[in-house]
Formats: structure tokens, sequence, C-alpha cells
């Protein structure tokens, strides 16, 4: 098992509320147990997160070498909401 280290948290009253209704509703067997899968929620988040901006920084290099070696188009905006249009349409329930 982990080594566990004792920390105070400090929090709002609001968040307090939610943690103590969580162990009074038998949620949970302490207020540990909530902060310990909250972060562990967080870390999961966080994680996906950076996932998601190294996936968006390597496509800016991509968009950025394209631009530099001349495998560019010229703007076309009316294109770009045609395709936009679609897209949404295709998402769309009633679409």
């Amino acid at each position: 098992m982990a080594e566990i280290e004792r920390m105070t948290v400090t929090l709002p009253s609001d968040m307090a509320a939610v943690v103590k209704g969580a162990v009074e509703g038998g949620d949970y067997a302490s207020s540990s147990e909530v902060v310990r899968e909250a972060l562990r929620d967080w870390k999961m988040k966080r994680a996906l997160q950076l996932q998601e901006l190294t996936a968006l920084k390597a496509d800016i290099d991509k968009g950025l070498t394209d631009v530099a070696e001349g495998r560019v188009k010229d703007f076309d905006a009316g294109r770009i909401i045609e395709r936009g249009r679609k897209l949404l349409a295709a998402r769309s329930p009633s679409g």
C-alpha cells in the first residue's frame, strides 16, 4: 500500500458541504475518500488534457511545416463555411 501522508485542506463552505453530504449520504466512508476520488478524477482529466494539447501542438507544427514548404491553398471563406454547414448538418439529429 502507498505511504499515507496527513494533510489539511481548506475548502469553501459549499464544497465542504458537498464532501460532508457524500459521507453522510453513505456514498463514502470518510471525507478523505471523497477527496482521493476527486483527485483521481482530476489526474485522469488532466492527463487527457495534456494528450489533447500534445496532439494540437503536433497539428500546429504540421500546419506550419506545410506553410513553410508551400503546401497551401488560397483562402476561400465560402468553401470553409459550406464545409462547416455540411458537418453541422451531419451532426444534427434533424439533419
